[in-house]
């Protein structure tokens, strides 16, 4: 889209893009005000109409989410999820340590729609740089009374607070960030009830990341039809895009989502194409959870429907990396699947053991002593693990079978080949280590 225009990222490389002063002179809090003649209905309605499906990963429309609070409360907590801890994601870290008061007026904004009187921003503990710039900001808005109580002089109130984490990927997960911020072991709850009903402090709870509630100011300063004029009718809006690896220009782009994996990749606004030398093999294009695609399925859209269509879990992240020729996917499995073997909370069963199963494997085929029927397991113990078959209480064993899966599935050939290929002799001396 060529003429597009960034949004979400409009004052990065503004000089002073943090303070208060310099958001307001480019339009912020604006639509906050506009927000604050509304009734909370009409807000959830506006986000409603705008199709804004959440940026964290699973794609939940955010309107949606917040009509599922009981009508009938009498206090209402926000949830902002900044843990950020999907490889290679930093998208949230791009929009916090440049236009944290984006953030803020988007947090204000979904907290009155929801009758919130009490917002906390989760933050992943490796931020360190962007727990100051967001605190700075928080205060800049609370001595401007657009923070604390009857805010821009209406009768509305709401407190603020940034509260860290302790690095556990688990903790992306709505009610594993909710018992971490209660001070408890950061792992999943058991649902029902969900949050919206009884979450943080047993209290109506919304959760929603950083991108999602970025996105908010903007829909109801220019209006749902606005939004949804932007990209495909099941993938309204502006999207971050992070790219990494062995490109020329990785970073965070924005972009409707109609850009093609190939697009992000090659494009000169974007990645800019491959290192002199290097070729593209394989790229993880929503974050290390959703899976794999192969070079023949670069044409795939990154928007919320297409990448099912490849054997994805799904968008998730948006965040590319982009594997070349010269890596091993011996190499890449591994690295998988230890991922996900470190940071299983260990609650379920099938994922503690499922994740260590499949860990072992995968560093015994790396090591030069894997059998071909190892892959077969590896695909059992996926398919008998995660939250869709119905043996998890979270979706973490979800997003830890689908690399696995796919790498094995799409690149069956060359693992298959280096087995075959391994030294005699070698596999018993590295299962010797091993045991």
């Amino acid at each position: 889209m060529a003429n597009f225009e960034p949004i979400l990222l409009r004052n990065r490389g503004v000089t002073g893009s943090t303070s208060l002063k310099v958001y307001e002179s480019r339009g912020g809090y604006r639509a906050v005000r506009k927000a604050l003649k509304m009734t909370p209905d009409e807000v959830v309605e506006e986000v409603k109409k705008a199709n804004l499906r959440g940026r964290g990963g699973a794609g939940f429309p955010a309107g949606m989410k917040w009509s599922f609070l009981p009508k009938d409360r009498t206090r209402t907590l926000l949830c902002v999820n900044a843990d950020e801890s999907e490889p290679p994601t930093f998208c949230n870290r791009v929009l916090m340590e440049t236009d944290p008061h984006q953030l803020i007026e988007g947090t204000i904004i979904a907290a009155y729609a929801t009758k919130s009187q009490i917002a906390y921003i989760y933050m992943r503990v490796e931020f360190h740089e962007q727990f100051h710039i967001v605190q700075r900001a928080i205060d800049e808005a609370y001595a401007a009374g657009y923070l604390g109580t009857k805010i821009f002089g209406t009768d509305y109130s709401l407190e603020c607070y940034v509260h860290r984490g302790a690095g556990a990927y688990v903790c992306g997960e709505e009610t594993g960030l909710i018992e971490s911020l209660e001070g408890k072991r950061g792992w999943p709850r058991i649902k029902p009830p969900f949050p919206a009903v009884e979450g943080l402090f047993r209290r109506p709870t919304v959760v929603n990341n950083v991108e999602t509630l970025s996105c908010v100011p903007h829909i109801i300063e220019r209006g749902a039809a606005w939004f949804t004029g932007i990209g495909p009718p099941h993938s309204t809006g502006p999207k971050l895009f992070c790219i990494s690896g062995p490109v020329k220009k990785p970073g965070c782009y924005e972009s409707p989502m109609t850009i093609s994996v190939r697009d992000l990749l090659e494009r000169e606004d974007m990645g800019g194409g491959m290192l002199p030398g290097k070729r593209a093999k394989a790229v993880l294009p929503g974050g290390a959870s959703m899976g794999i695609i192969s070079a023949n399925e670069f044409d795939m859209k990154m928007d919320f429907e297409d990448p099912r269509k490849f054997g994805l879990l799904g968008l998730g992240t948006a965040a590319a990396v982009v594997i070349d020729d010269s890596i091993d996917m011996r190499v890449v499995l591994r690295n998988m699947a230890r991922f996900y073997g470190t940071e299983s909370c260990g609650q379920c069963t099938q994922c503690r053991e499922g994740t260590a199963w499949m860990h072992k494997m995968a560093t015994r085929i790396a090591m030069g002593a894997g059998r071909v029927e190892d892959l077969d397991v590896m695909l059992q113990t996926a398919r008998n693990m995660g939250m869709m078959p119905g043996l998890s209480i979270c979706g973490l064993p979800d997003g830890a079978t689908y690399p696995i899966e796919t790498i094995i599935k799409k690149f069956r050939g060359e693992l298959e080949s280096a087995i075959r290929a391994q030294p005699a002799g070698r596999a018993k001396r590295v299962l010797s280590v091993l045991n």
